[in-house]
């Protein structure tokens, strides 16, 4: 047998041997672990109870809408420091919350894909990355303006009447 071999053998032996007596000990650990906290879901006398308080926790359409608003700041933000990249990546991130959010809510699914996803999602992202700020503001206010429809047609108008969908434009 090759040097080499004989090599690779004596030092992956005692690396397996190791690895292999850790997984023991996480498994040992697991069953016996401390709740991480007062055992609230515990609480509940079936897992259809506990499906629904989590349900409950995590919010409907109106948690995702909240990261987006957020997100939405700081990509105005970002775009007003010259931080593309920056925007770029709370622009994903507003995607990604969207489809959390009709995940929760299915019902939110059609209007934000006919109205954001499938027509200015795309787009927009590129115009963020390619680092030309005279595009990206200009996708900006089309965001903006997918925004603002998404609203209408889910007949929550009043959310339009709020400083960052009033205030926060294109230069």
């Amino acid at each position: 047998m090759p040097k080499t071999v004989v090599l690779w053998i004596l030092v992956l032996m005692p690396v397996m041997a190791l690895l292999a007596g850790c997984s023991d000990v996480e498994v040992e650990r697991g069953a016996n672990a401390e709740p991480i906290s007062d055992g609230w879901l515990g609480r509940f006398e079936d897992d259809a109870e506990r499906f629904r308080a989590l349900e409950g926790y995590l919010g409907g359409f109106s948690s995702a809408m909240w990261e987006v608003g957020e997100r939405y700041r700081h990509l105005h933000q970002a775009l007003e420091d010259d931080n593309l990249p920056l925007a770029s990546y709370h622009f994903e991130k507003i995607g990604d919350a969207i489809r959390n959010g009709y995940r929760k809510r299915p019902a939110r699914q059609a209007n934000s894909d006919a109205l954001f996803m499938d027509a200015v999602f795309e787009p927009a992202g590129a115009a963020f990355a390619e680092g030309d700020q005279a595009a990206a503001w200009q996708a900006f206010e089309q965001v903006r303006a997918a925004c603002i429809a998404c609203h209408v047609a889910e007949d929550v108008t009043f959310m339009n009447d709020q400083p960052m969908l009033r205030d926060l434009r294109a230069p």
